[in-house]
């Protein structure tokens, strides 16, 4: 009897598995408002960057590390439709925008990048192999330690959109499947791309803003099941 269970649970597992990946995520909906919740961030908050201000998550100055100072948020999902609006406060400076998500191979990493600069928009998709030699490879970047795979980037040139202006912009996100459709401000900007790797779980999101003393502000994050086509 006892191994009739174990076949059972063994059989079972993997369903359970496909059908949790396979739920609807929890909707996020993120004002910064009286009833901000800080526990939904993995980065805590406030920090010395970063606090709620006037009803917005501002992030000003220096990290003093490597990268300027960065806010992650724990999403779950694989076809999420992703939006926030942002607004620089003082000249120059950008915001660059991660999603992260399961690379295939049993362990999380970088899934794509936009990098919001004042004169356009950069994208770079970040895809995973084991091969050793790939002409994608990341500047001989370690394989992970967990799925034993390396970083592939695919770099694309930067697109001009004047975002000179100290205006709220509204980014979008839609990812269905294979496939992700991307906006600023609607019609502004707008781009489709399809790789095999985004058809994976989403795991974070990161902002990483370099917005000088003045800073950058975030509002109106919002993170949905996609339920139509892009």
């Amino acid at each position: 009897m006892r191994h009739l269970t174990l076949i059972i649970a063994l059989l079972l597992g993997p369903l359970s598995a496909m059908q949790a990946a396979d739920s609807i995520p929890s909707p996020i909906h993120e004002t910064f408002g009286a009833d901000f919740k800080a526990k939904r961030f993995i980065t805590p908050i406030p920090n010395k960057n970063t606090e709620v201000r006037d009803g917005v998550l501002w992030t000003r100055g220096s990290s003093g590390g490597k990268y300027p100072p960065m806010v992650y948020l724990g999403v779950e999902g694989k076809d999420l439709t992703i939006s926030f609006r942002y607004r620089h406060l003082g000249y120059g400076g950008m915001l660059w925008f991660f999603v992260d998500g399961d690379d295939g191979f049993g362990s999380e990493d970088h899934m794509l990048r936009v990098k919001l600069l004042r004169e356009g928009v950069q994208l770079e998709v970040d895809a995973h192999s084991k091969d050793v030699n790939h002409p994608l490879r990341q500047n001989n970047r370690p394989a992970d330690k967990v799925s034993g795979v390396y970083r592939l980037n695919e770099h694309f040139p930067l697109e001009k959109v004047d975002l000179s202006r100290n205006a709220w912009r509204e980014v979008k996100l839609v990812f269905q499947s294979e496939q992700v459709s991307l906006s600023i401000d609607g019609k502004l900007w707008s781009k489709t791309l399809r790789r095999a790797n985004f058809n994976a779980g989403k795991r974070k999101l990161l902002w990483m803003q370099n917005g000088g003393e003045k800073g950058i502000e975030i509002d109106d994050v919002h993170v949905i099941a996609t339920t139509t086509q892009p």
